[in-house]
């Protein structure tokens, strides 16, 4: 599909048909966040794919608390991404403009990612709320790495919503604030 029918497309789904992903369609979605850029290529991610059903059951225990992400147990795969160490350069960069380069890196890495999933058909819902040192623990991530993020992945199971968006009026301007 095209790109504007892709970002229409593309939305946070928390219901998944049982049905298994393929391994193809997953190593594309890899891919595409391999390919995001990044600030001086630095790269600072990992993806841990989780499709093991007892890892995943685990995974998504850790990410159900307070009534919050009830429905990752539904998912067939949930993927951790682990904020890798920065680039000298990149780093340096960071400090000086006091931006977190690496955190922009990967929320740049997992739109590719979720971008390629919806164009394949598949569904995701990216997730800042769960139990990082019960996932650091699970996926045996060394002390110290930070997990940002976790993606479901997935079969959608519903219609894509109509999407509730600011105008571009309220959201952008030209030459001023």
């Amino acid at each position: 599909m095209d790109f504007s029918e892709l970002v229409k497309v593309r939305q946070s789904d928390r219901r998944y048909a049982p049905q298994a992903v393929e391994a193809e369609k997953i190593d594309q979605c890899l891919e595409a966040a391999r390919l995001a850029p990044s600030a001086c290529n630095s790269q600072p991610w990992r993806f841990i794919v989780v499709d093991d059903t007892a890892l995943r059951t685990e995974i998504a225990g850790a990410a159900a608390s307070m009534g919050m992400n009830g429905f990752t147990a539904q998912a067939p795969v949930i993927v951790a991404v682990v904020l890798e160490k920065m680039s000298l350069t990149a780093a340096i960069g960071s400090v000086i403009r006091d931006k977190e380069f690496s955190m922009l890196d990967v929320g740049i890495a997992v739109s590719h990612f979720t971008l390629q999933a919806a164009d394949l058909g598949l569904g995701t819902c990216i997730i800042g709320w769960f139990n990082e040192r019960r996932v650091r623990k699970a996926l045996g991530i060394p002390r110290g790495k930070r997990i940002p993020l976790l993606i479901t992945l997935g079969y959608p199971e519903g219609p894509t919503r109509r999407k509730s968006r600011k105008t571009t009026a309220e959201m952008s301007s030209r030459n001023r604030y």
